[in-house]
Protein backbone atom coordinates (compact mmCIF):
# COMPACT_ATOMS: atom_id res chain seq x y z
CA UNK A 1 0.00 0.00 0.00
CA UNK A 2 1.48 3.35 -1.03
CA UNK A 3 1.79 6.44 1.11
CA UNK A 4 -0.91 9.13 1.19
CA UNK A 5 1.03 12.35 0.60
CA UNK A 6 4.14 13.60 -1.14
CA UNK A 7 6.26 16.62 -0.22
CA UNK A 8 8.80 18.41 -2.42
CA UNK A 9 11.55 20.18 -0.45
CA UNK A 10 14.26 22.64 -1.43
CA UNK A 11 17.19 22.38 0.95
CA UNK A 12 19.32 25.12 2.47
CA UNK A 13 22.25 23.93 0.36
CA UNK A 14 20.21 23.96 -2.87
CA UNK A 15 19.57 20.21 -2.91
CA UNK A 16 16.05 19.04 -3.76
CA UNK A 17 14.19 16.16 -2.15
CA UNK A 18 10.97 14.25 -2.71
CA UNK A 19 9.45 12.31 0.16
CA UNK A 20 6.25 10.46 0.93
CA UNK A 21 4.36 10.20 4.21
CA UNK A 22 1.10 8.87 5.62
CA UNK A 23 0.32 11.87 7.82
CA UNK A 24 0.55 15.65 7.75
CA UNK A 25 -0.99 16.01 11.21
CA UNK A 26 2.09 15.57 13.38
CA UNK A 27 5.69 14.42 13.58
CA UNK A 28 9.00 15.63 12.16
CA UNK A 29 10.76 14.77 8.90
CA UNK A 30 14.36 15.47 7.89
CA UNK A 31 14.43 15.28 4.06
CA UNK A 32 18.14 14.45 3.92
CA UNK A 33 17.39 11.28 5.92
CA UNK A 34 13.87 10.32 4.87
CA UNK A 35 13.60 11.83 1.40
CA UNK A 36 14.91 10.93 -2.03
CA UNK A 37 17.61 13.23 -3.40
CA UNK A 38 16.65 14.50 -6.86
CA UNK A 39 18.71 15.42 -9.89
CA UNK A 40 17.62 18.96 -10.90
CA UNK A 41 18.64 18.18 -14.49
CA UNK A 42 16.03 15.42 -14.59
CA UNK A 43 13.17 16.61 -12.34
CA UNK A 44 11.80 19.84 -10.92
CA UNK A 45 8.90 21.11 -8.82
CA UNK A 46 6.68 21.47 -11.92
CA UNK A 47 5.37 17.94 -11.60
CA UNK A 48 1.95 16.32 -11.89
CA UNK A 49 1.07 13.92 -9.05
CA UNK A 50 -1.62 11.28 -9.43
CA UNK A 51 -2.31 7.72 -8.24
CA UNK A 52 1.11 7.28 -6.69
CA UNK A 53 3.01 8.44 -9.78
CA UNK A 54 4.85 11.61 -10.76
CA UNK A 55 4.84 13.07 -14.27
CA UNK A 56 7.37 15.60 -15.53
CA UNK A 57 8.55 17.07 -18.83
CA UNK A 58 12.28 16.44 -19.01
CA UNK A 59 13.55 19.44 -20.97
CA UNK A 60 16.98 17.88 -21.45
CA UNK A 61 15.68 14.77 -23.23
CA UNK A 62 12.48 16.43 -24.51
CA UNK A 63 10.35 13.61 -23.15
CA UNK A 64 7.34 13.44 -20.86
CA UNK A 65 8.29 10.97 -18.15
CA UNK A 66 6.43 8.95 -15.53
CA UNK A 67 8.16 8.21 -12.20
CA UNK A 68 7.54 6.56 -8.87
CA UNK A 69 9.47 6.39 -5.61
CA UNK A 70 10.82 2.90 -5.10
CA UNK A 71 13.23 1.72 -2.40
CA UNK A 72 14.56 5.18 -1.57
CA UNK A 73 15.12 6.25 -5.14
CA UNK A 74 13.11 7.79 -7.94
CA UNK A 75 12.49 5.32 -10.74
CA UNK A 76 11.45 6.11 -14.31
CA UNK A 77 8.70 3.77 -15.46
CA UNK A 78 7.94 5.07 -18.97
CA UNK A 79 8.22 8.15 -21.19
CA UNK A 80 6.77 9.76 -24.32
CA UNK A 81 8.88 11.96 -26.65
CA UNK A 82 7.64 15.58 -26.73
CA UNK A 83 9.88 17.62 -28.98
CA UNK A 84 9.77 21.41 -29.00
CA UNK A 85 7.01 21.65 -26.38
CA UNK A 86 6.72 23.35 -23.00
CA UNK A 87 3.79 22.68 -20.67
CA UNK A 88 1.82 25.64 -19.33
CA UNK A 89 -1.22 23.79 -17.92
CA UNK A 90 -2.64 20.29 -17.58
CA UNK A 91 -6.12 18.81 -17.14
CA UNK A 92 -7.23 15.24 -16.44
CA UNK A 93 -9.93 14.56 -19.05
CA UNK A 94 -10.50 11.09 -17.60
CA UNK A 95 -8.90 8.61 -15.24
CA UNK A 96 -6.03 7.90 -17.63
CA UNK A 97 -6.39 10.72 -20.18
CA UNK A 98 -4.08 13.62 -19.47
CA UNK A 99 -4.38 16.78 -21.55
CA UNK A 100 -1.30 19.01 -21.68
CA UNK A 101 -1.60 22.53 -23.08
CA UNK A 102 1.49 24.62 -23.74
CA UNK A 103 3.65 26.37 -26.30
CA UNK A 104 6.33 25.76 -28.90
CA UNK A 105 9.87 26.24 -27.57
CA UNK A 106 10.99 28.18 -30.63
CA UNK A 107 9.08 31.44 -30.16
CA UNK A 108 6.68 30.53 -27.33
CA UNK A 109 3.81 31.82 -29.42
CA UNK A 110 1.98 28.77 -30.84
CA UNK A 111 -0.49 27.18 -28.41
CA UNK A 112 -0.41 23.38 -28.62
CA UNK A 113 -2.27 20.53 -26.96
CA UNK A 114 -1.06 17.02 -26.28
CA UNK A 115 -3.27 14.16 -25.10
CA UNK A 116 -1.48 11.33 -23.25
CA UNK A 117 -2.84 7.96 -22.18
CA UNK A 118 -1.12 7.95 -18.81
CA UNK A 119 -1.49 4.27 -17.84
CA UNK A 120 0.28 3.08 -20.99
CA UNK A 121 2.19 6.35 -21.55
CA UNK A 122 1.28 6.60 -25.21
CA UNK A 123 0.58 9.69 -27.30
CA UNK A 124 -3.06 9.88 -28.38
CA UNK A 125 -3.09 13.25 -30.15
CA UNK A 126 -0.91 16.34 -30.56
CA UNK A 127 -2.15 19.41 -32.43
CA UNK A 128 -1.54 23.14 -32.81
CA UNK A 129 -4.57 25.10 -31.66
CA UNK A 130 -6.13 27.88 -33.69
CA UNK A 131 -5.52 30.53 -31.03
CA UNK A 132 -4.14 33.82 -32.41
CA UNK A 133 -0.40 34.30 -32.08
CA UNK A 134 0.99 37.48 -30.50
CA UNK A 135 1.40 40.52 -32.70
CA UNK A 136 2.61 44.12 -32.51
CA UNK A 137 4.68 44.73 -29.37
CA UNK A 138 3.75 41.32 -27.96
CA UNK A 139 6.11 38.45 -28.74
CA UNK A 140 5.00 35.45 -26.67
CA UNK A 141 1.84 33.81 -25.36
CA UNK A 142 0.89 32.68 -21.88
CA UNK A 143 -1.71 29.97 -21.14
CA UNK A 144 -3.13 30.34 -17.62
CA UNK A 145 -5.91 27.79 -17.32
CA UNK A 146 -7.62 24.89 -19.05
CA UNK A 147 -11.15 23.76 -18.23
CA UNK A 148 -13.10 20.91 -19.84
CA UNK A 149 -16.89 20.88 -19.79
CA UNK A 150 -18.89 18.31 -21.85
CA UNK A 151 -18.09 19.12 -25.49
CA UNK A 152 -16.22 22.36 -24.75
CA UNK A 153 -12.65 23.23 -23.80
CA UNK A 154 -11.90 26.63 -22.23
CA UNK A 155 -8.38 28.04 -22.44
CA UNK A 156 -7.44 31.26 -20.65
CA UNK A 157 -4.48 33.18 -22.03
CA UNK A 158 -2.80 36.53 -22.60
CA UNK A 159 0.32 37.93 -24.32
CA UNK A 160 3.74 39.04 -23.08
CA UNK A 161 5.92 41.93 -24.18
CA UNK A 162 9.64 41.48 -23.51
CA UNK A 163 11.20 44.53 -21.85
CA UNK A 164 14.73 43.12 -21.41
CA UNK A 165 16.46 39.72 -21.46
CA UNK A 166 15.18 39.12 -17.92
CA UNK A 167 11.95 41.12 -17.76
CA UNK A 168 8.56 41.26 -19.45
CA UNK A 169 5.16 42.82 -19.00
CA UNK A 170 1.72 41.61 -20.02
CA UNK A 171 -1.15 42.78 -22.18
CA UNK A 172 -3.95 44.60 -20.37
CA UNK A 173 -6.45 42.01 -21.66
CA UNK A 174 -7.24 38.45 -20.66
CA UNK A 175 -8.74 36.10 -23.24
CA UNK A 176 -10.80 32.94 -22.97
CA UNK A 177 -10.85 30.72 -26.06
CA UNK A 178 -13.69 28.21 -26.39
CA UNK A 179 -13.00 25.11 -28.49
CA UNK A 180 -15.16 22.17 -29.44
CA UNK A 181 -14.00 18.97 -27.77
CA UNK A 182 -12.65 16.55 -28.84
CA UNK A 183 -12.34 18.19 -32.29
CA UNK A 184 -10.40 21.14 -30.78
CA UNK A 185 -11.90 23.54 -33.31
CA UNK A 186 -12.00 27.17 -32.13
CA UNK A 187 -15.58 28.48 -31.81
CA UNK A 188 -15.16 31.84 -30.04
CA UNK A 189 -12.85 34.10 -28.03
CA UNK A 190 -14.05 36.14 -25.06
CA UNK A 191 -12.10 39.20 -23.87
CA UNK A 192 -11.98 41.04 -20.56
CA UNK A 193 -9.99 44.12 -19.47
CA UNK A 194 -10.92 44.14 -15.78
CA UNK A 195 -7.60 42.40 -15.10
CA UNK A 196 -4.96 40.36 -16.90
CA UNK A 197 -2.75 37.24 -16.68
CA UNK A 198 -5.61 34.76 -16.11
CA UNK A 199 -4.51 31.88 -13.91
CA UNK A 200 -0.95 30.58 -13.90
CA UNK A 201 1.21 27.53 -14.59
CA UNK A 202 -0.76 24.95 -12.62
CA UNK A 203 2.10 22.46 -12.49
CA UNK A 204 3.60 24.85 -9.93
CA UNK A 205 0.58 26.37 -8.16
CA UNK A 206 -3.23 26.22 -8.21
CA UNK A 207 -5.14 29.14 -9.72
CA UNK A 208 -8.56 27.72 -10.64
CA UNK A 209 -11.28 25.28 -9.56
CA UNK A 210 -14.90 24.20 -9.96
CA UNK A 211 -17.48 24.56 -7.21
CA UNK A 212 -20.17 22.00 -6.39
CA UNK A 213 -22.44 23.33 -9.15
CA UNK A 214 -19.62 23.19 -11.75
CA UNK A 215 -19.22 26.96 -11.88
CA UNK A 216 -15.61 27.61 -12.85
CA UNK A 217 -13.50 30.17 -10.95
CA UNK A 218 -10.01 31.45 -11.66
CA UNK A 219 -7.69 34.08 -10.24
CA UNK A 220 -5.92 36.70 -12.34
CA UNK A 221 -2.29 37.38 -11.41
CA UNK A 222 -1.07 40.78 -12.66
CA UNK A 223 1.39 41.28 -9.77
CA UNK A 224 5.10 41.84 -10.42
CA UNK A 225 6.00 38.17 -9.92
CA UNK A 226 3.73 36.92 -12.75
CA UNK A 227 1.93 39.36 -15.07
CA UNK A 228 4.02 42.38 -14.10
CA UNK A 229 1.06 44.71 -14.58
CA UNK A 230 0.66 45.82 -10.94
CA UNK A 231 -1.51 48.73 -12.06
CA UNK A 232 -4.31 46.21 -12.65
CA UNK A 233 -6.08 44.39 -9.79
CA UNK A 234 -5.75 40.77 -8.78
CA UNK A 235 -9.25 39.35 -8.99
CA UNK A 236 -11.31 36.17 -8.90
CA UNK A 237 -13.52 35.63 -11.96
CA UNK A 238 -16.21 33.14 -12.92
CA UNK A 239 -17.68 31.25 -15.85
CA UNK A 240 -21.09 29.92 -14.86
CA UNK A 241 -21.82 26.22 -15.38
CA UNK A 242 -24.33 26.81 -18.18
CA UNK A 243 -22.35 29.58 -19.95
CA UNK A 244 -19.35 29.76 -22.25
CA UNK A 245 -18.39 33.39 -21.55
CA UNK A 246 -16.98 35.22 -18.56
CA UNK A 247 -19.58 36.38 -16.07
CA UNK A 248 -19.31 40.16 -16.55
CA UNK A 249 -21.19 40.77 -13.29
CA UNK A 250 -18.72 38.79 -11.17
CA UNK A 251 -15.34 39.93 -9.86
CA UNK A 252 -13.91 39.57 -6.38
CA UNK A 253 -11.42 42.44 -6.43
CA UNK A 254 -8.61 41.37 -4.10
CA UNK A 255 -6.25 44.31 -4.63
CA UNK A 256 -9.07 46.81 -4.10
CA UNK A 257 -10.35 45.12 -0.94
CA UNK A 258 -9.02 45.27 2.61
CA UNK A 259 -5.93 43.36 1.43
CA UNK A 260 -4.65 46.07 -0.91
CA UNK A 261 -1.97 43.76 -2.33
CA UNK A 262 -1.60 41.29 -5.17
CA UNK A 263 -2.09 37.56 -4.67
CA UNK A 264 -0.79 34.36 -6.26
CA UNK A 265 -2.59 31.04 -5.82
CA UNK A 266 -6.12 30.07 -4.80
CA UNK A 267 -7.50 26.85 -3.27
CA UNK A 268 -11.15 25.89 -2.95
CA UNK A 269 -12.40 24.71 0.45
CA UNK A 270 -15.97 23.90 -0.52
CA UNK A 271 -19.23 25.65 0.42
CA UNK A 272 -18.25 28.80 -1.54
CA UNK A 273 -15.11 29.42 0.51
CA UNK A 274 -11.51 29.63 -0.75
CA UNK A 275 -8.04 30.54 0.49
CA UNK A 276 -5.65 32.86 -1.34
CA UNK A 277 -1.98 33.62 -0.75
CA UNK A 278 -1.28 37.37 -0.86
CA UNK A 279 1.97 39.31 -0.90
CA UNK A 280 2.82 42.18 1.47
CA UNK A 281 4.33 44.86 -0.78
CA UNK A 282 5.60 46.78 2.26
CA UNK A 283 7.91 43.89 3.22
CA UNK A 284 9.86 43.23 0.00
CA UNK A 285 11.93 45.49 -2.24
CA UNK A 286 11.27 43.90 -5.64
CA UNK A 287 11.68 40.68 -7.59
CA UNK A 288 15.20 40.24 -6.18
CA UNK A 289 13.89 39.33 -2.73
CA UNK A 290 10.27 38.41 -3.50
CA UNK A 291 11.03 34.70 -3.16
CA UNK A 292 13.39 34.77 -0.17
CA UNK A 293 11.61 37.27 2.10
CA UNK A 294 8.81 36.03 4.33
CA UNK A 295 5.93 38.32 3.38
CA UNK A 296 3.00 36.17 2.23
CA UNK A 297 -0.29 36.04 4.14
CA UNK A 298 -3.27 33.70 3.75
CA UNK A 299 -6.83 35.03 3.48
CA UNK A 300 -10.23 33.38 3.56
CA UNK A 301 -12.63 34.41 0.76
CA UNK A 302 -16.40 34.11 0.50
CA UNK A 303 -17.14 33.62 -3.20
CA UNK A 304 -20.89 34.05 -2.85
CA UNK A 305 -20.71 37.50 -1.25
CA UNK A 306 -17.50 38.43 -3.17
CA UNK A 307 -15.79 39.42 0.06
CA UNK A 308 -12.55 38.81 1.91
CA UNK A 309 -13.63 37.27 5.22
CA UNK A 310 -10.42 37.46 7.26
CA UNK A 311 -6.69 36.90 7.39
CA UNK A 312 -5.63 33.55 8.80
CA UNK A 313 -3.40 33.92 11.87
CA UNK A 314 -0.42 32.14 10.35
CA UNK A 315 3.26 33.14 10.33
CA UNK A 316 4.47 35.13 7.33
CA UNK A 317 5.33 32.71 4.54
CA UNK A 318 8.14 32.78 1.98
CA UNK A 319 8.44 31.42 -1.57
CA UNK A 320 6.72 33.18 -4.49
CA UNK A 321 4.90 30.22 -6.09
CA UNK A 322 4.14 27.01 -4.20
CA UNK A 323 1.54 24.25 -4.26
CA UNK A 324 0.97 24.54 -0.53
CA UNK A 325 -2.62 23.59 0.41
CA UNK A 326 -4.46 20.25 0.54
CA UNK A 327 -8.12 20.12 1.59
CA UNK A 328 -9.29 16.82 3.08
CA UNK A 329 -11.88 15.66 5.64
CA UNK A 330 -12.80 19.11 6.87
CA UNK A 331 -9.20 20.28 7.25
CA UNK A 332 -7.03 22.54 5.09
CA UNK A 333 -3.39 21.49 5.39
CA UNK A 334 -1.30 24.60 4.76
CA UNK A 335 2.47 24.43 4.26
CA UNK A 336 4.16 27.53 5.69
CA UNK A 337 7.85 28.42 5.37
CA UNK A 338 8.41 30.74 8.32
CA UNK A 339 11.74 32.44 8.90
CA UNK A 340 10.98 32.69 12.63
CA UNK A 341 8.91 29.58 13.40
CA UNK A 342 10.28 27.00 10.97
CA UNK A 343 8.70 24.94 8.19
CA UNK A 344 5.41 23.35 9.24
CA UNK A 345 2.21 21.94 7.83
CA UNK A 346 -0.53 23.86 9.62
CA UNK A 347 -4.01 22.42 10.16
CA UNK A 348 -6.94 24.78 9.58
CA UNK A 349 -10.25 23.38 10.81
CA UNK A 350 -12.88 24.42 8.27
CA UNK A 351 -15.71 24.21 10.81
CA UNK A 352 -14.21 25.94 13.84
CA UNK A 353 -11.53 28.07 12.18
CA UNK A 354 -8.94 26.73 14.63
CA UNK A 355 -5.30 26.61 13.56
CA UNK A 356 -2.54 24.37 14.91
CA UNK A 357 0.86 23.10 13.86
CA UNK A 358 1.13 19.66 12.31
CA UNK A 359 4.05 17.94 10.60
CA UNK A 360 7.40 19.73 10.82
CA UNK A 361 9.94 19.67 7.97
CA UNK A 362 13.27 20.17 9.67
CA UNK A 363 16.96 19.42 9.04
CA UNK A 364 18.10 20.74 5.66
CA UNK A 365 14.64 22.12 4.77
CA UNK A 366 14.62 25.69 3.48
CA UNK A 367 11.37 25.67 1.48
CA UNK A 368 8.42 23.29 1.32
CA UNK A 369 7.83 23.70 -2.42
CA UNK A 370 4.71 21.59 -2.77
CA UNK A 371 2.45 19.13 -0.97
CA UNK A 372 0.25 16.70 -2.91
CA UNK A 373 -2.19 13.88 -2.32
CA UNK A 374 -0.79 10.75 -3.92
CA UNK A 375 -4.23 9.20 -4.30
CA UNK A 376 -7.38 11.32 -4.55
Amino acid sequence: MGKKYSIYVLGKDGKEYLLETNTLDSGKILPERQGVLLDPAETDRDIIVRDGYYYHLNRKTESFTKYRLQENQIEETASVPLKGFTIENYYWIGQDSLLLVGLDTDKFSQVRSVLIQSDKMTLIKAVDLDIPKPSGVFNSTFVGFVEHRANKLFIGYTYHQRLSPSSYTTSDTMYVAVLKYPELALTKIDKDIRSTYPGGTNLIQSYSFEDEQRNFYFMSCPGIALGNRPDLPTGVFRIKAADDTLDKSYCLDISGSVIGNHAYGIWYLGDQKAIIRSERKDLFKGLSDHYSTAHFEFYLLDLASKKVVRKLELPLDKGTRRECIIVKNGVAYIAVNSTKEGNFIWLYNLTTGALKKGLELSGNTDFIMRIDQLNL
